[in-house]
C-alpha cells in the first residue's frame, strides 16, 4: 500500500498494544475488536490466532514479527523499530501480543520505545495463559486450604538459566506457574525435589485453550517422564501446586498413592 504526499500528511501516529488472550479467538475482547477495525497498520506475534486478523481492514499491512524464537530478525530491538517506522508512516499500528501485553510479553520495552518519539500509545489487556489455561482445565489457582497464593514465575532468565525466584517459590505452599520453563523442566523439578516436594501435584499445558490443546498431569518426581511420553513441547506452561489434584486426571495418581500408602 502507497501513500500520498497529502495521506502522509495527515497520518496521526499510534501504537495500540493489545493481548490476544491464549489462542482461543473467541476469548479475545470487545475493545481489542473495536481496535483492530481502526488499524492502519497490524504486527503480531507467532502465538496469536491469525483468525483475529479478520477484523483488521482489508488491504492493510498485516505483519508477522515471530518472537517464538530468538531469530534475530525479529529480536526486540528490530520489532521496535518496526512498530515506530509503521506509525510514523501508516498511522495507527495496532501491536497483536499472545496472552496479556504486559505479562511476560515485552509490553512495556515496546510502549517505551514508541513515547520515546512522542507516539500516543494504548493497551488493551488480554487473557495472559498463566491464569486462563489453568482455568479452562478447572485449575484454580487460590482455592481454599490447598492454596492462598499464586506466583508467575518465567523459567529462565535473560541469560536462559533457571530463574533464581523458583529457588524461592518452591520453599511455600503457594501455586507456582512456570511460564518458558518447559524446556528445562527435568531441572525445574529437581528444585521441589530439593524442597521434599517429590509428591506435590503438577500439570503441564501446551498451546492452553486452542484445538491443538495438550495436557499433562503427574508429580514432581515423574513430571519430565510424563511429558517426555506425551511429547509435549513448547509453547506449554507448568503448574506446581495441591490445586492440580483437583484435576480429573489426578485422580489415578491419588488413587495409587493411597493404595500404596495403605500397604505400607
Amino acid at each position: 500500500m502507497i501513500l500520498s504526499k497529502v495521506e502522509k500528511a495527515n497520518i496521526e501516529p499510534k501504537i495500540t498494544l493489545i493481548g490476544a488472550g491464549p489462542g482461543d479467538p473467541d476469548l479475545f475482547s470487545l475493545k481489542g475488536v473495536k481496535a483492530l477495525k481502526t488499524a492502519d497498520v497490524v504486527l503480531y506475534d507467532a502465538n496469536v490466532n491469525e483468525a483475529l486478523l479478520c477484523y483488521a481492514p482489508e488491504g492493510i499491512p498485516k505483519v508477522y514479527v515471530g518472537k517464538r524464537t530468538d531469530d534475530e530478525d525479529f529480536s526486540q530491538e528490530a520489532v521496535n523499530k518496526l512498530i515506530i517506522d509503521y506509525a510514523l508512516n501508516y498511522g495507527h499500528v495496532v501491536r497483536l501480543k499472545s496472552g496479556d501485553p504486559f505479562f511476560f510479553a515485552k509490553g512495556y520495552e515496546e510502549i517505551d520505545a514508541a513515547e520515546s518519539y512522542s507516539i500516543p500509545t494504548e493497551i488493551i489487556p488480554g487473557i495472559s495463559s498463566a491464569t486462563g489455561a489453568p482455568s479452562l482445565q478447572k485449575i484454580p489457582m487460590i482455592y481454599k486450604d490447598l492454596s492462598e497464593s499464586f506466583w508467575a514465575v518465567t523459567g529462565t532468565n535473560s541469560k536462559g538459566e533457571i530463574s533464581e525466584d523458583l529457588y524461592i517459590a518452591a520453599k511455600t505452599k503457594a501455586t507456582i506457574v512456570v511460564l518458558n520453563g518447559i524446556e528445562k523442566v527435568e531441572e525445574i523439578a529437581s528444585i521441589f525435589q530439593g524442597e521434599n516436594k517429590g509428591l506435590l501435584p503438577v500439570a503441564v499445558i501446551q498451546n492452553g485453550s486452542t484445538v491443538h490443546e495438550k495436557i499433562a498431569v503427574g508429580i514432581v518426581d515423574t513430571i519430565a517422564e510424563v511429558v517426555q511420553d506425551k511429547k509435549i513441547t513448547a509453547p506449554a506452561l507448568l503448574i506446581f501446586g495441591d490445586v492440580v489434584s483437583l484435576h480429573p486426571q489426578f485422580q489415578p495418581i491419588r488413587d495409587f498413592y493411597e493404595i500404596i500408602a495403605e500397604e505400607y
